[in-house]
């Protein structure tokens, strides 16, 4: 069976961060040779969660896909759609019987592919289960069922935490994505044991900007102390995320790149 060739998105931002995915999304799953996407929207309602109809137009566009992170049930609807769409995910670690879940397997044409969210525990509320524990288990129990190719999305602050994670899973899943931080880190590798790693993905969002949001109200937030609104910025849109290419039959990464690129008109998509 040839090579599966996945791509991982960073946190879509926004309005102008979804439009541009949504738009981009079909053109490089075809001058890319993409077998599978999956795209982390927690930010794409204005900044903070995501909304059914926003996860439907993701999907729509090609994402296999959908996970999240901290800023999951900021919007409210959200509780009752992800009972009914298993490829939107939510972290694995939190309690038993959250909505949703924390993992899903899909079958495409060179395989099963499975994707497990968890998320962090460092500087980042609320302050859920042991990820590391948790992952362990579900790796466990869909390589007991034969999936080979496993994506994980570490949802977490820290780059201790992502990398601790990427190792302790080296040899067990295809690849370790780190989300939350909205900078794409520059440390893409295959570990030993056939692991592919990113400490960040990065972010689908405004370039000129700070995290996705505007920089003069986060500059005077930082001066001033006090609170204020951070509203999501203008301007052109940087897509940040991964593409690697997995053996389908193992389940090793032979392969990992990162993906950055501009998409100067987002916000006057339709």
């Amino acid at each position: 069976m040839p090579a599966i060739r996945i791509l991982f998105l960073g946190d879509v931002v926004g309005e102008s961060g979804r439009k541009a995915v949504i738009e981009q999304l079909p053109l490089l799953k075809q001058s890319e040779s993409l077998d599978f996407c999956i795209v982390n929207g927690e930010n794409a309602a204005g900044g903070k969660g995501i909304t059914a109809r926003i996860a439907i137009d993701l999907l729509r566009a090609g994402a296999a896909v959908i996970t999240t992170g901290d800023h999951v049930w900021d919007q409210q609807e959200i509780v009752d759609y992800f009972p009914t769409e298993p490829r939107l995910l939510r972290p694995l670690n939190y309690p038993e019987g959250t909505p949703g879940n924390g993992s899903v397997v899909l079958e495409t044409a060179k395989g099963r592919v499975g994707v497990i969210q968890v998320q962090g525990r460092s500087f980042i509320q609320p302050p859920l289960e042991n990820p590391y524990l948790a992952i362990e288990k579900e790796v466990e129990r869909l390589r007991a069922d034969g999936v080979t190719t496993i994506v994980v999305d570490m949802h977490a602050e820290t780059t201790s935490e992502k990398i601790a994670m990427g190792r302790m899973l080296d040899g067990k899943v295809s690849l370790v994505v780190g989300t939350h931080t909205h900078v794409q880190t520059a440390d893409e590798t295959i570990f030993p044991g056939g692991t592919g790693y990113l400490t960040d993905a990065g972010m689908c969002g405004p370039e000129e900007s700070v995290l996705g949001r505007s920089i003069e109200s986060v500059i005077w937030r930082f001066k001033s102390g006090m609170p204020t609104r951070f509203p999501i910025a203008k301007g052109p849109v940087r897509m940040c995320g991964v593409i690697v290419e997995v053996d389908s039959e193992n389940g090793r990464c032979l392969a990992i790149r990162r993906l950055s690129m501009m998409v100067r008109d987002a916000e006057n998509l339709p």
